[in-house]
């Protein structure tokens, strides 16, 4: 696809991957690039990226799945699984509600370490003790870090299990996606080297300079991480942040695994169906959309239950569209109506948005009769 390879600007140094699939069926496969500029390795098609906020999306279907199942009602407050975050008045919240960006926690007020973040049950203490930042439930901004925390921590006190045990036990492994949301040691050798652009390096949103603080606040979580999230070999470059399974942003998979898995969420796909029709309806049921708290300026997202929606930021393909982004470009999204799934990663972080272009190429789809 010209759409795809146009957008691989820099193949000596960075790469990419996509992979589509409909109907259950994988109909495209492409990979191209540079998997690490510093040894010139190639991208293959067993080159695994950090996947960055796409790691979101897979948790809310983690979620969502306990939820079908009985495990969990999305819709219950969060005090009722974790009394402990009921703290200064957030415990009324519905988890559903909490997935939707809306729980006030969405950057630390203090200063945090590296090691501090990545010591995920301690940090979850942290924010179920934390003060909100407004009242829960009545505005939302984007959790960027602590979505993850929040998401691990409720599974781990309904499951027994942590997040990423879930995860592989009861989506990757049926699928055999090569995915992951805490990477065995084994696969580091096979993840790409993240490289940054100037224009990704200076990004800031439009708003006001106390809000972008605050936004800024949650991506750095407080100094932990670089405000690209990547800069040189700190951030998810760091082999430390790659296998720590930094719950919600520190995924790590092809865009084959990626788009398998989302192909399952609204299709039988390898024999295996993750949601059935009423729980995708559930989950992609619109809870935030608008200025958020800390306003970035427009245009805006529209969330579900941990799902992005279709919306002016991400217009997919159709309004019935959902998933999630992540960071300088990755993507994992699929259409219930079209039954189309798509799996786009990429090591070359740009704030140029290279999925649009590829799904305008599929032209006008059509639900199949």
């Amino acid at each position: 696809m010209k759409s795809f390879a146009a957008g691989v600007t820099s193949p000596s140094t960075t790469g990419a991957a996509l992979s589509v699939w409909h109907e259950g069926e994988e109909v495209v496969n492409l990979w191209a690039g540079t998997a690490d500029a510093r040894d010139g390795s190639l991208w293959a098609a067993d080159t695994l990226q950090v996947i960055f906020s796409a790691s979101k999306g897979l948790t809310a279907v983690v979620l969502m799945q306990m939820h079908e199942r009985g495990e969990l009602n999305i819709d219950a407050p969060i005090r009722s699984v974790w009394p402990q975050f009921a703290a200064h008045g957030k415990g009324d919240i519905s988890i559903g509600d909490v997935l939707a960006h809306q729980a006030g926690v969405s950057a630390p007020r203090e200063d945090l370490s590296l090691e501090e973040v990545l010591d995920s049950a301690a940090l979850a203490e942290r924010i179920a003790a934390q003060v909100p930042l407004w009242t829960p439930g009545a505005a939302h901004a984007y959790h960027a870090i602590t979505y993850g925390t929040i998401a691990q921590e409720i599974v781990r006190r309904v499951d027994g299990r942590e997040l990423h045990e879930v995860f592989q036990q009861e989506i990757a492994s049926p699928l055999e996606a090569d995915v992951s949301l805490k990477l065995h040691p084994h696969h580091l050798r096979r993840v790409a080297r993240i490289e940054t652009t100037p224009n990704w390096d200076r990004a800031r949103s439009s708003g006001s300079d106390e809000d972008d603080a605050w936004i800024g606040r949650a991506l750095t979580m407080g100094g932990a991480f670089p405000r690209p999230l990547v800069a040189g070999d700190e951030g998810f470059n760091d082999p430390r942040v790659i296998l720590a399974g930094v719950a919600g942003a520190g995924g790590v998979g092809t865009a084959s695994g990626l788009a398998r898995i989302w192909s399952a969420v609204v299709r039988e796909t390898r024999g295996v169906r993750l949601l059935n029709d009423a729980s995708v309806a559930r989950l992609a049921a619109v809870r935030s959309e608008g200025p958020w708290h800390f306003n970035p300026g427009p245009p805006f997202h529209r969330w579900g239950a941990g799902v992005q929606l279709s919306s002016d930021v991400t217009p997919w393909f159709s309004p019935d569209s959902l998933g999630h982004d992540g960071a300088g470009g990755q993507s994992g999204i699929a259409d219930h109506k079209l039954g189309v799934a798509l799996g786009y990663v990429t090591n070359h972080m740009d704030t140029v948005d290279r999925v649009a272009p590829i799904i305008e190429a599929f032209g006008s789809l059509e639900p199949v009769s």
